[in-house]
């Protein structure tokens, strides 16, 4: 990790030689040469860092060297804002002549941690049948799939987290006589990450000559790899075979190894273990199939833990003064056999309370010392290990979040951007460059998602325990970051990003930490102290979502270093006007606070890219006024680099100015009137890059007139449009790209529908008192909906469905429709509907549903709220 402290540093030195070039005087030249000199250091610890430095000096000037990329970092900070009375020196020449470490001998801790991942692999072979739990269903259709009957060579990839049971499942199947007697010949290879080609040929020779207790051919290590092809193709010509890649990494693996692996017509199949989904997915020219590992069950976890940890107790139950301790740290698991295993394993030998209270209170400690669960951390340390520099720095981040904390996309984007994090790609934005990470994390299983909009594209995320406990464990001893909870964490002074959990530490002990570049409070109930701002004055990060604050003192001036502050969710009235100052900041989020307008000070911030201001209301459901914006008294077009605008309360000149934002990709304003047409439809048909609108009107009674657009922004994905509406825009045809449809209040007298069924890519429509018809009725189209909503209908009393309509729809909610007493006429054709969901519905229309001779019965989940 301190090459990676030190690439972040290059990079902070780059973007200084870019974006500073005209203030950097005389140190212009010192600058390229400091980063030169890094480039060299860089690809030293890169080679330190691959290795296990044994000598405790070797150890101290690895650690020198990240802490002084620290401070060289703090200096180039205030450097570039006190550019007159700053100069920079040149510390790390010196440093490399006075601690002379030119060759880092030792054992390669990468090599190390896989050769514990092997051990565990290995032994998956010969695991009992009583000691698997929890993959009955997986075995079962894993089975299937390996004697389908399907005649052309299959692909099965099994995917999943670290110590997630893959091998094992796989192991089972492997081993099961039944399934082997169903093949010729078989092979099992465990894929290294640094594989050598010709190596897996010889090893799959010999496995499949041992799996008949055949002779091996002669001088196998003197064949090329023409000669190794040709003899395992010949060898597989006229064999059904069954071939197991344990641990596969790398997507080109399957291109490598498929020419060795004829396609005969016999029903062969290559089973794959994988961590990450792409690998999986990657299976060209061949049937393939997905297997993804699911979480052990509540009761399967207990079952496994308790026959771990109370081994030598009757019935090996466990006993009633440990069972919430037990059930406490079982909840670490989050359901990862490895982890379970392994931790029952430990606790074992625990008896008394305040043992397991201590192993529960340190699990991190206990991932770094404690060698019943180095065979955890040395496989979770492969998949971080394998991250490249970069996407270290971005998973470590997420360990500042909470326990079990769901994080959501669009805020851990623009946290990483506001740390520098993400590099620089030609012709492709930060924001999208952090999307790709993010994707990729999600690949190697490092996040799990726990949402998805309707186009499968997560939308929040969050961190497994054990993982994040592994991340934690690191980013202490790196002073990466540190997070006080009942922990005390030790060193922590040093730790460049603070995540405080708990009311109890003395925010005294933060004062010192003068170096910070993140701050987060996630504690509701106490109130933060407005006093420490001017002690952080490098701040990048100012994250205090839903603490208890009412006010931000004038100490907000000094953090010029600021990119990112969110308020959301505080009890912020007002601004101050010292917000001007913050000229780096890139997103400000006021949402859900009680900032009704925002101080004219906002002009200034020239860099600020994302403005979120929107707040909801706590009215009733399906009230008009839901949500509101925020004023901005000022000339809001001199914020040329701004690209989230959501959202902004009309008056005076703003949605003519709004015309001249060019870079705006998500747009609201509210407080519309129907004479703002002509100005509004011109403003909207500048703004090219538009994908997300929001358009609102000042009352419910004020119609909403956009009938003026000759046409629609051409990238434009979702759109919402919030009052009264005399006719469905002429121009709703022409929405090529749009996934979200929301109409609130529209009250249209004409249909809808036959408007929009033909939209390719609509995923989800949300029709809240929409329309005043008694019957709406879908008669094609809707080819890619995947949910409808239909609300506060108060005269609709048909609803007609007919064949072929929304064949792809997975959950549809009627909400509010009094006079509506019946189910959908043709309900029955949605035959992927997943969910039903019923709410403030007639009494006869919830009478039917308990109907066991409706035809509602293949619905397999029905809510009625």
């Amino acid at each position: 990790m301190a090459s990676a402290a030190v690439n972040h540093l290059i990079d902070i030195i780059t973007s200084a030689l870019q974006n500073e070039a005209s203030f950097l005087g005389s140190i212009h030249d010192e600058l390229n040469n400091l980063r030169s000199e890094l480039q060299s250091m860089k690809s030293f610890l890169e080679d330190a860092e691959r290795k296990q430095l044994n000598s405790e000096g070797e150890k101290t000037w690895v650690a020198n060297v990240r802490d002084t990329a620290y401070q060289v970092e703090d200096i180039i900070d205030e450097f570039v804002y006190y550019i007159h009375q700053q100069r920079c020196g040149g510390l790390i020449p010196e440093w490399r002549q006075r601690y002379i470490v030119n060759n880092v001998e030792g054992v390669n801790s990468k090599d190390l941690a896989q050769k514990w991942a092997s051990y565990h692999r290995d032994s998956s072979l010969f695991i009992k049948e009583d000691d698997i739990v929890g993959i009955k269903d997986e075995s079962r259709l894993l089975e299937e799939s390996l004697m389908d009957g399907e005649l052309q060579q299959t692909l099965i990839s099994v995917v999943g987290m670290g110590g997630s049971g893959k091998t094992t499942l796989v192991a089972k199947m492997y081993n099961n006589e039944t399934v082997k007697s169903h093949f010729d010949c078989y092979a099992w290879i465990t894929i290294s990450q640094t594989y050598i080609r010709d190596e897996l040929f010889r090893s799959l020779i010999k496995e499949f000559h041992q799996s008949r207790k055949e002779q091996q051919p002669p001088d196998l290590s003197s064949k090329d790899y023409v000669e190794l092809v040709n003899i395992l193709r010949s060898y597989l010509d006229l064999k059904k075979y069954l071939v197991v890649l344990d641990d596969v990494w790398d997507t080109n693996l399957w291109e490598v190894i498929k020419v060795a692996l004829p396609d005969n017509q016999l029903g062969s199949r290559i089973m794959l273990t994988t961590r990450k989904e792409d690998v999986g997915s990657f299976s060209s020219g061949v049937i393939s199939y997905i297997f993804h590992i699911k979480p052990l069950k509540g009761s399967e976890a207990w079952h496994l833990f308790c026959k771990k940890a109370f081994s030598s107790y009757p019935d090996k139950s466990c006993p009633r003064e440990l069972e919430l301790l037990a059930s406490e740290l079982l909840g670490k698991c989050k359901g990862l056999p490895l982890a379970v295993v392994a931790l029952g394993g430990l606790m074992s030998s625990k008896k008394s309370i305040t043992e397991w209270r201590s192993v529960y209170d340190n699990l991190n400690w206990q991932l770094n010392n404690n060698q019943m669960l180095e065979v955890v951390k040395s496989i979770l340390l492969l998949s971080f290990n394998d991250l490249p520099y970069p996407l270290k720095h971005c998973f470590l981040y997420c360990c500042l979040f909470p326990e079990d904390y769901i994080i959501r996309r669009k805020r851990l984007i623009r946290l990483w951007i506001a740390e520098g994090f993400i590099q620089g790609v030609n012709r492709i934005t930060p924001a999208e460059v952090a999307e790709s990470y993010l994707m990729e994390l999600i690949y190697r299983s490092m996040l799990q998602v726990v949402l998805r909009n309707q186009s499968g594209r997560p939308k929040a995320c969050k961190m497994h325990d054990v993982l994040r406990e592994l991340a934690l464990s690191i980013s202490e001893r790196e002073n990466f970051c540190t997070v006080y909870d009942v922990r005390v964490v030790t060193g922590a002074s040093k730790a460049r990003r603070l995540s405080i959990l708990t009311a109890d530490g003395d925010s005294e002990s933060y004062r010192g930490m003068s170096q910070l570049r993140s701050l987060f409070v996630f504690v509701k109930h106490i109130c933060f102290q407005n006093t420490l701002l001017s002690k952080f004055k490098l701040l990048r990060v100012l994250d205090l979502e839903d603490a208890r604050i009412e006010k931000l003192s004038d100490g907000l001036e000094t953090l010029f270093n600021l990119r990112y502050l969110n308020l959301k969710g505080t009890q912020v009235a007002e601004l101050p006007q010292c917000i001007g100052k913050l000229r780096n900041l890139e997103t400000l989020n006021i949402r859900d606070t009680q900032i009704k307008k925002l101080p004219k000070g906002v002009a200034e911030l020239q860099n600020l890219q994302n403005l979120i201001m929107y707040h909801y209301n706590r009215g009733p459901d399906h009230d008009f006024r839901y949500v509101r914006g925020t004023r901005a008294p000022f000339k809001i077009n001199k914020l040329k680099k701004l690209q989230v605008m959501s959202f902004v309360e009309t008056e005076g000149d703003v949605i003519r100015q709004l015309g001249s934002m060019n870079q705006l990709t998500r747009m609201g304003i509210s407080n519309l009137r129907a004479v703002d047409e002509m100005v509004l439809c011109s403003s909207i048909q500048n703004l090219k890059l538009l994908r997300y609108l929001f358009l609102m009107a000042s009352d419910e009674a004020e119609f909403l007139r956009v009938d003026a657009l000759k046409t629609p922004p051409p990238l434009l994905q979702k759109l919402i449009l919030v009052g009264k509406l005399e006719r469905v825009p002429c121009w709703f045809k022409s929405l090529e790209h749009l996934t979200c449809l929301y109409l609130h209040w529209s009250r249209l007298e004409e249909d809808i529908l036959h408007h929009i069924a033909d939209l390719p890519h609509l995923g989800n429509l949300d029709l809240d008192n929409a329309f005043v018809g008694e019957e709406l009725h879908f008669s094609g189209g809707f080819l890619k909906l995947r949910s409808l909503w239909l609300s506060n209908f108060p005269q609709l009393r048909l609803i007609t469905i007919e064949k072929g309509t929304m064949p792809n729809i997975q959950l549809l909610c009627l909400a509010s429709c009094k006079t509506l007493n019946a189910l959908p006429q043709g309900i029955e054709s949605l035959a992927i509907l997943q969910t039903l969901l019923l709410s403030s519905s007639s009494s006869r229309l919830v009478g039917s549903i308990n109907d066991k001779e409706s035809k509602d019965q293949h619905i397999p989940n029905i809510e009625i709220l």
